[in-house]
């Protein structure tokens, strides 16, 4: 099957899942994420695991281009990797999730290695997930943060993260913009979230 087939397939699979989500008014657990192969990572040279399951997740936004198909988000993955790792001289792409406006979520780390998404004290008690694009002025359309809910629900089935888990914005934990305005208003209505 050729890449793009594959991707197209990774797509039609989520948006199904997505429509499953809307219909029990609970977010698919386990919903299809796009692993690192899917998307072309390069290697990874990460080696920190995380201590699972965790008590918290930050939510962060990319501040750059936002994609919105299969096709944009996998090259807008790559660009992020290349710049953590090229520019910035980090093992990988910092995030362990990355959420494109395609409704679909794209592994970063994952769940067992410590991500680079916040400073030395939040990254090894914390998952990193950051939606794609610029959200100071906009929200994320319903089927990236639908995405992001079905993640985390599968973070908890899965034992990475704890039941009770706490979403932080990016800003709660770092002098910081991110996850931009508009996403951190929004986030702040999640069930989950608490500012302290």
């Amino acid at each position: 099957m050729s890449r793009r087939c594959a991707l197209l397939a990774w797509a039609l699979l989520g948006l199904l899942r997505l429509g499953e989500a809307e219909k029990t008014e609970a977010p698919a657990c386990c919903s299809p994420i796009v692993p690192r192969n899917e998307w072309r990572a390069l290697e990874s040279e990460c080696t920190q695991r995380l201590s699972l399951p965790l008590r918290y997740v930050v939510v962060s936004h990319t501040a750059g281009s936002s994609c919105n198909t299969p096709a944009s988000c996998q090259q807008q993955t790559q660009n992020v990797q290349s710049y953590h790792v090229k520019t910035q001289g980090w093992c990988d792409v910092g995030y362990n999730f990355m959420i494109g406006e395609d409704g679909l979520v794209y592994e970063g780390r994952g769940w067992n290695f410590m991500g680079a998404h916040a400073d030395h004290f939040w990254n090894p008690m914390s998952i990193g997930i950051s939606f794609m694009g610029n959200y100071m002025d906009r929200v994320p359309p319903p089927r990236a943060l639908r995405a992001a809910q079905g993640l985390l629900a599968c973070g908890v089935a899965q034992g990475a993260l704890k039941s009770n888990y706490v979403v932080k914005g990016h800003r709660d934990v770092q002098r910081t913009l991110s996850p931009g305005d508009q996403l951190y208003n929004l986030i702040q209505n999640w069930p989950h979230y608490s500012s302290r």
